[in-house]
């Protein structure tokens, strides 16, 4: 069978847009109630707590592309830098991250189009996003990335209405009545432990700027575009939760409006703008779900790839591109296989697996960054110390206190997916006897 060649085709905000999708920035909205119970009306300033732990991260994702600059991410970065075998559970762990993304946003789909179309089957809205995902993300990646472009300004549009409709309101007497408030930053009785417990969970919005480093081979001189990518999505992503949240805080000081602050979406909308600005509203969510769906949807299926090249999944099956399309096409079609158990899973079991995916990626680079510094001994000047083992040890920090705060059902059902990985790898290697075969990126091309 005639393989082809993934296109060097992206440009850096095409892969900027990919990865702030992938983030979902609508999704600051679905957190705002619970945050700003726990941290007494001060959800900004949580974030951009998060912003500063995640940022590390992204830095050390920087760091890892510049070195390989191709398409598998976190399980590249460590099949390279530390074992072939690990990096191969690595990389099964993350599809954890990356296969139920898409699942959530079609479970997400299904729960607001039902409750604005109840005449309708649930499984048909199911079907029909998976179906969307699937048939854009098998022809182009160009045309996947500017119909991703037109979902994520459609969103920022949705924010800015928003923010204009909060400063009318918040002029004629609502909340805080100022528009210039330092209220929702910073406060008399302001406690850090408590930010702290909602910077934890605001930095599971983040997940998804390293996302875009799976688009590596796509794009024209990768090692300096991508790392550009990786702290612009990461960057404007938390903008514009901050600037989201500050907007909303002005106009809700505390959550005694709503009347359940871990759902307070809609009530926000309807508060804010009316039916007819919560119509709209509801516009901007579906297009945040169809976003993220369409930017996981791509990226665990070049991941899917890179294995398959490596030939530790089926290559004939995982590692072919369409000569014509120069997309990873049967993997595409897989993925959306897959994404269909949305329609017998519940929205908290999919978004546990996602959680424990992406803490293993995150870890894991960071570790790459420190190794591979001490290996190539970068780390003797004090630049370069900074760069390559403080700032990627503060990473691994931030990401093992999202570990201390994982669930329980994110942990046990990681683990359970882990030890299948051990076993497909014992098989493969012939008990570690063996190496796992490798793909020689460098020599390919």
């Amino acid at each position: 069978m005639q393989t082809g060649n993934l296109k060097r085709s992206l440009n850096l905000w095409h892969i900027v847009l990919l990865g702030v999708g992938y983030m979902t920035p609508m999704v600051v909205f679905d957190t705002f109630g619970i945050v700003s119970e726990k941290t007494g009306g001060h959800v900004p300033t949580a974030y951009i707590i998060a912003l500063l732990a995640m940022l590390f991260t992204a830095a050390s994702y920087g760091k890892m592309v510049k070195i390989y600059p191709q398409a598998g991410s976190s399980y590249t970065y460590t099949q390279k830098t530390i074992s072939p075998h690990l990096g191969f559970l690595v990389g099964w762990s993350s599809l954890l991250d990356y296969l139920f993304l898409p699942m959530v946003n079609g479970i997400l789909t299904k729960i607001y189009l039902t409750a604005l179309f109840p005449e309708v089957y649930p499984w048909i809205w199911v079907v029909a996003f998976v179906l969307l995902m699937t048939v854009i993300n098998l022809f182009n990646v160009n045309f996947a990335a500017n119909f991703n472009s037109f979902l994520v300004f459609f969103q920022m549009l949705v924010i800015v209405t928003f923010g204009a409709l909060v400063v009318k309101g918040v002029m004629g007497g609502e909340g805080t009545g100022e528009v210039l408030s330092v209220q929702p930053f910073i406060g008399p009785h302001m406690e850090v432990s408590t930010l702290i417990t909602g910077a934890t969970i605001l930095c599971f919005s983040f997940l998804g700027f390293d996302a875009v480093t799976t688009l590596s081979e796509e794009t024209p001189n990768p090692s300096k575009t991508v790392p550009r990518a990786i702290f612009l999505t990461a960057l404007i992503g938390g903008v514009l939760f901050v600037t989201a949240s500050f907007f909303t805080q002005l106009f809700f000081p505390d959550v005694s409006r709503f009347s359940d602050p871990e759902a307070a979406s809609p009530e926000i909308a309807l508060f804010v703008g009316g039916k007819l600005f919560q119509a709209f509203f509801l516009a901007g969510t579906l297009c945040g779900t169809l976003a993220s769906g369409l930017a996981s949807h791509a990226s665990v299926s070049r991941l899917l790839y890179v294995m398959g090249r490596d030939q530790m999944i089926p290559k004939k099956l995982f590692g072919f591109v369409h000569p014509k399309y120069n997309t990873p096409f049967f993997n595409v079609i897989f993925v959306g296989s897959i994404s269909l158990v949305a329609l017998f899973l519940d929205l908290v079991t999919a978004t546990s697996l996602i959680n424990f995916g992406a803490l293993i990626a995150f870890t894991f680079v960071n570790i790459c960054v420190i190794v591979h510094s001490i290996r190539n001994k970068s780390f003797r000047t004090i630049r370069g110390f900074l760069s390559t083992i403080l700032s990627p040890v503060l990473g691994a920090a931030s990401v093992f206190i999202l570990w201390l705060n994982l669930e329980t059902s994110s942990l046990i059902l990681g683990i359970v997916w882990a030890v299948i990985g051990i076993g497909y790898l014992l098989y493969r290697t012939k008990w570690f006897t063996e190496s796992p075969p490798l793909f020689h990126f460098e020599k390919a091309q």
